[in-house]
């Protein structure tokens, strides 16, 4: 059995509503989703999810081989790299390729992928995270209702900009969630918008009305002291990681204790979440995979032994994409489909033109010249 090509197609998903961050905002709430199709020699093929621009550079380290040594293929498409390096967009496309190597394995098992690496329960507990910055306080309660409905009893917002603004949300936020549980668990991602003492009076602001889980990300992803600082004038818990690529990047954070909460990005992959999820163990600490569309880490994130909550940023699929899995009771149910649970109307897809992308000028996946720069909150870019 052999790896022998791989093609790439792209869709989209409408949230329904402008979603975005403090560093931006995309208004008519339609991004593109990049699927990347591994296929076989004997016909069977994996799917993984998420931005793969470099995959042609990665794919000779695959070309030929057995998909059935998803690991192994792993360490060798980094080792295929590594003069030039493995971060950025070269390590998106590894995780992709690795998700459907994975996908494939699976498949190949005749079993759900939650199953075969271990995992005994289907249910995966989550929070509620609806990328919510560019709603208004109406709008916003509206949406955490459709959240409430589905049992939710954690929610984390997007803020980072005014602290009166944002104790406001989270409070109305926690109201909604509040017929769930007494005291649902509320969360801030302020996505590196901060400077170190910005983001601990920040924080300090918000900590005066709101019994804060974690801030997420409240300095730059590299920034171990600021990490440190941060969650030494803080009673919330820090969580970061979901930037970081390699386990080289996490070890100066958890050597200096300068994280509570390990997060790990979706569209890394498989492998690279195990390995981190292992790693943050040895230090006690909890995991938390970042969302994607259709969740695929749930299947990994089901079989170790410190998940805290998985990321859920949508209720639905993209266009063309059919999952097996439901999100009741405030968490992801994973379904017995063979491998990651996907199947692709790629006719579908390939009829109908994609104009959407993350990476508008005004968009959140494009950073502000002046983030962190600002004396004021409401100050001019």
């Amino acid at each position: 059995m052999k790896i022998t090509g791989y093609r790439s197609l792209t869709t989209t998903v409408d949230w329904g509503r402008p979603i975005g961050d403090v560093n931006g905002v995309i208004e008519t709430g339609v991004t593109e989703v990049p699927i990347l199709i591994l296929e076989t020699d004997i016909g069977v093929t994996g799917v993984g999810l998420g931005g793969h621009a470099d995959i042609a550079r990665v794919f000779p380290a695959l070309e030929g081989e057995d998909p059935r040594a998803a690991t192994a293929l792993y360490d060798r498409m980094q080792a295929f790299v590594f003069k030039s390096g493995h971060g950025g967009s070269v390590f998106g496309a590894i995780g992709v390729a690795d998700m459907a190597l994975w996908d494939l394995k699976a498949k190949l098992a005749g079993e759900p992928l939650w199953r075969l690496l271990g995992g005994r329960d289907r249910k995966v507990s989550g929070y509620a995270s609806a990328l919510d910055y560019g709603l208004g306080d109406d709008e916003l309660v509206a949406l955490y209702e459709t959240w409430a409905e589905r049992g939710f009893t954690a929610a984390k917002l997007k803020g980072g900009r005014e602290a009166g603004a944002d104790v406001r949300r989270l409070l109305a936020v926690r109201d909604v969630l509040s017929r769930n549980s007494r005291a649902p668990a509320m969360m801030l991602d302020v996505n590196e918008s901060l400077s170190r003492k910005q983001a601990v009076r920040h924080l300090a602001l918000i900590e005066e009305k709101v019994d804060l889980s974690w801030i997420e990300e409240p300095v730059r992803r590299w920034d171990v002291d600021g990490h440190l600082a941060v969650g030494r004038g803080a009673r919330a818990a820090v969580a970061t990681g979901e930037n970081l690529t390699g386990l080289e990047q996490y070890r100066p954070f958890l050597s200096a204790a300068a994280v509570d909460i390990v997060q790990a990005g979706s569209c890394w992959g498989i492998t690279h979440f195990l390995r981190v999820a292992a790693l943050a163990h040895a230090y006690d600490l909890p995991v938390s995979p970042v969302g994607y569309n259709t969740n695929p880490v749930a299947h990994a994130a089901a079989a170790v032994p410190n998940l805290l909550s998985h990321e859920i940023q949508d209720l639905g699929a993209p266009f063309g994409v059919d999952v097996d899995q439901e999100i009741v009771d405030g968490s992801i149910i994973l379904g017995d489909r063979p491998g990651l649970g996907l199947e692709i109307d790629e006719r579908a897809i390939a009829a109908r033109s994609c104009d959407a992308s993350w990476t508008t000028v005004a968009g959140p996946h494009v950073r502000p010249p002046r983030a962190g720069l600002r004396l004021v909150p409401d100050g001019g870019e």
